[in-house]
């Protein structure tokens, strides 16, 4: 039987080729999917933790006074406090506000690096920032001034004082960790303790970053870290990115769920792709099958014959698509690389198990259940009845009825399970990976019960567009007579389509829903573009807002009125909701929090039995003495807990805001949004620029924003060229079926020509009938792809509660007449052949 199979499949090469760039392609997809999700949870990490430089293990939460202990414990290298300041340089006559961090103990510690001259040694040196050096115009040897605040605790005063410092370097951000604040500084530990004036005793109150010892265990550490410091959490770096993913997410991790959506979805395409080809292939060998039990052959020895068969093919052509897979995904890497200068991406795809053996285990797989299929059907009939055609199960039958009762069983129940891990996920909005994974398996067999029940309504669908076409002329109408003669083969032809349709309509609409549903959650997570307010003084100049206004890029500037306020018992920065502010803000969600009886809080104070205060009494408070405002009011409002954690200030009416300050308020606090065709990260760096001589804190989330969108932008960039391997196996699976149909007939060509039927209108009737049942297979996997990406966008996004449903129109449109093209050439080039060769001759082919 082995030769018999390896004989088979030699002459029947040329069918078996497609069939293995099918499985080659889908499997492919599979691995390059699975390659790229590693990349951009990788580098998605890497961003979102940069903060944390290299280490091993971040020791998260209040650390005071246990360094020394963390230091000792074995298997530790170094240890460093996570802490930072903020001083104001001075040189010359230009200023500037900037962030300051420690000198590392461990270069695995260190969020810069120091690529021109060296970091500081010494209490009076220096190493800054390139933008920063250029902004007050210091190098390398320059003597620059710094002025900080201390505060006395016994007296209750801040005094302001200042020292010089030699810049020994300038510093580098490779990881982006501080480009929220443009760059940060370096000096020793004892000038940032110093300059932060809080002391000694504020060492390790944000937790501390570890380098374990060459040859250590890092579980072993963490082991003995948590039992030295039991009151605070030590994770890995991917534990830290986790919980910090899930922090911007609202409590799920919306980047593994999207790469597992994607990854789940490419499985489950690819399985229908490969099958729908191989059984394409092994129909058309049904004569062979049953010419060889009319000589002897046993039932179970085709089955085995062909199992063999595609478990060959399956082996070699996964092994092939795995290969193709990961050129495809390094090649998008590099060039990635190249074009996301401030993207941290690794240098090469980062293999796993999984990337192996998932494609290859699906290719063997499906290849040899798409084979039994057909192999089934053919040994289950005598070999006289299997040497004559196949008609379609006819719904009276009974395999018609057990088709139909199959089919609409598999749609319904998996549309309703669909829909349940929708609402499921929009209502609970916890427990994501769950609901997805219901989605998908549902989405999954629906899918299944439309394929399955295809021949019923395809050619149904099919022959009502066709009637309308009919009209044009007789080449239109044979066509379309065409069509539902062999309900069948029109089914097969054009769900090859429809499946590779649907699978481009439902990533391109899940990739655009995906870009809509994240900057939605971005949006709301950093509302504010830029944040300006003063460094040494208690009020902003006169010509700070005018100055940000004129910024090209700058889309809109306003003055914040705010002020210090006591609610409940705790001190914080108020702002008032005006509708100016309003207006540079990128999300509404706190804004529509605010009323005249409320106060929008971070976090609700407790009373002093530790219980969540329902009403508190705001009351306003002098910055100096912190002393209650004169003349001003304190009502006692409800407390709203802002719906997004964007801010950690609290947000008043107006007018609630105008009593409580009891008058005019200064202005210590402007606000500006970007234009959204500006470059963020260039508008920025031109207002601090334009600032160079004023004492200001220029705050600007939109670099983190920036490397969020990264992320994003980086997904979808992957998602496009998987689109494009899509829209190869749909060429493919376009190919396979409408040439095999117009070969199937080329004796029925005869026939027309021999009766009068002229070459021309041939090729017009047969391109008519390609264009026709492409075109409904590719109008109508548009239209379930963009239902199965929406279902899958609210699934994965609905527990972020911001789930933006988009409809790509130009990806649809550009979907639409690939499809009609490829009807067109799949049916053209064959009947280019049918059409040259004689009636006589054509009608004599077996």
């Amino acid at each position: 039987m082995l030769r018999l199979t390896l004989a088979q499949m030699r002459r029947s090469l040329g069918r078996l080729t497609a069939a293995a760039i099918a499985i080659a392609i889908g499997t492919g997809f599979v691995a390059a999917t699975l390659l790229t999700g590693n990349v951009i949870t990788r580098s998605s990490y890497d961003s979102v933790t940069a903060t944390f430089a290299r280490a091993d293990l971040v020791v998260d939460g209040d650390v005071t006074g246990q360094l020394d202990a963390i230091r000792a414990v074995d298997g530790v290298a170094a240890a460093d406090p996570i802490t930072w300041s903020g001083i104001e340089l001075r040189h010359g006559g230009q200023r500037s506000w900037q962030v300051v961090v420690p000198v590392a103990s461990a270069p695995s510690l260190s969020t810069l690096t120091v690529p021109t001259g060296d970091a500081p040694t010494r209490d009076d040196e220096i190493a800054l920032p390139a933008d920063a050096a250029e902004r007050i115009d210091a190098e390398v040897g320059d003597t620059v001034s710094v002025s900080y605040w201390t505060y006395d605790e016994s007296t209750g005063d801040s005094t302001e004082e200042k020292a010089d410092l030699l810049v020994t370097g300038l510093t580098a951000d490779p990881g982006g960790a501080w480009t929220g604040y443009g760059g940060a500084a370096m000096a020793t530990l004892d000038s940032v303790v110093t300059w932060s004036g809080g002391g000694e005793d504020a060492l390790g109150s944000d937790g501390a970053l570890v380098a374990t010892a060459t040859g250590a265990a890092p579980g072993d550490v963490r082991a003995a870290l948590t039992a030295a410091v039991p009151d605070a959490d030590v994770l890995t770096r991917d534990q830290a990115a986790e919980a910090k993913i899930e922090e911007l997410g609202g409590g799920e991790n919306f980047l593994i769920a999207a790469v597992l959506g994607f990854a789940a979805i490419s499985l489950v395409v690819a399985a229908l792709v490969i099958a729908n080809t191989f059984q394409v292939i092994v129909a058309q060998r049904t004569r062979t099958l049953a010419l060889l039990r009319c000589v002897g052959a046993v039932r179970g020895q085709l089955r085995r014959s062909v199992l063999l068969e595609a478990g060959i093919l399956g082996l070699g052509a996964s092994v092939l698509g795995v290969l193709l897979g990961t050129g495809v995904a390094q090649g998008a890497l590099s060039v990635l690389r190249n074009v996301q200068d401030d993207m941290p991406l690794p240098r090469y795809v980062p293999m796993s198990v999984a990337v192996v053996v998932a494609p290859v285990v699906v290719g063997v797989i499906v290849t040899v259940l798409a084979a039994l299929v057909p192999a089934r059907a053919a040994t289950q009939v005598s070999p006289v009845a299997a040497l004559r055609p196949m008609d379609a199960p006819a719904v009276a039958s009974r395999a018609g009825r057990v088709r139909l009762v199959l089919a609409l069983l598999l749609g319904v129940g998996g549309t309703a399970g669909l829909a349940l891990a929708v609402v499921g996920s929009l209502v609970t909005r916890t427990a994501t990976e769950l609901w997805l994974a219901l989605g998908i398996l549902c989405g999954a067999v629906s899918f299944v019960g439309v394929l399955v029940g295809a021949v019923f309504w395809v050619p149904r669908a099919v022959g009502l567009v066709g009637r309308l076409l009919g009209r044009s002329g007789p080449a239109a109408r044979l066509a379309a007579a065409n069509t539902v003669r062999n309900p069948r083969r029109t089914a097969a032809t054009s769900t090859a389509l429809l499946i590779g349709v649907t699978l481009v309509a439902l990533m391109s609409t899940g990739a655009a829903s995906a870009r809509a549903s994240l900057g939605s959650e971005l949006d709301e997570q950093y509302q504010v573009d830029i944040a300006i307010t003063p460094a040494s003084d208690d009020v902003l100049a006169a010509d700070v807002l005018a100055t940000v206004a004129d910024v090209p890029g700058v889309a809109q500037a306003v003055d914040v009125p705010s002020m210090q306020v006591d609610v409940g018992g705790s001190w914080y920065t108020a702002h008032a909701m005006t509708d100016d502010v309003v207006s540079v803000l990128r999300d509404r969600t706190v804004a529509d929090a605010v009323t005249s009886s409320s106060v929008v809080v971070p976090s609700a104070p407790a009373d002093e039995s530790g219980n969540d205060l329902a009403r508190a009494t705001v009351t306003g408070l002098d910055p100096a003495t912190g002393e209650p405002l004169a003349g001003g009011a304190t009502p006692e409002l409800d407390v709203v807990v802002a719906p997004s954690a964007a801010f950690s200030d609290v947000f008043l009416d107006p007018r609630t805001f105008d009593s409580v300050a009891g008058g005019d308020v200064p202005t210590t606090t402007v606000w500006a949004r970007i234009a959204p065709d500006a470059d963020a990260v260039a508008v920025v760096d031109e207002v601090r620029e334009s600032l160079g001589d004023e004492s200001v804190i220029i705050e600007s989330p939109v670099s983190s924003r920036v490397q969020y969108e990264q992320v994003i932008d980086t997904l979808l960039a992957i998602v496009v060229a998987l689109l494009g391997v899509a829209v190869l196996i749909a060429l493919v699976g376009v190919a396979n079926t409408l040439s095999l149909s117009v070969i199937e007939r080329r004796r029925e060509s005869a026939t027309l020509r021999a009766i009068g039927l002229t070459r021309r209108r041939l090729r017009i009737s047969l391109a008519t009938e390609g264009v026709l049942i492409a075109g409904v297979g590719a109008v109508l996997g548009a239209v379930i792809g963009v239902l199965y990406g929406w279902a899958g966008s609210a699934v994965v996004f609905g527990g972020l509660g911001s789930a933006e449903l988009a409809v790509p129109w130009r990806d649809l449109a550009i979907i639409l007449v690939v499809a009609l093209a490829a009807g067109l050439l799949a049916s053209v080039l064959p009947a280019r052949s049918a059409v040259r060769t004689p009636p006589v001759a054509a009608l004599a082919v077996d």
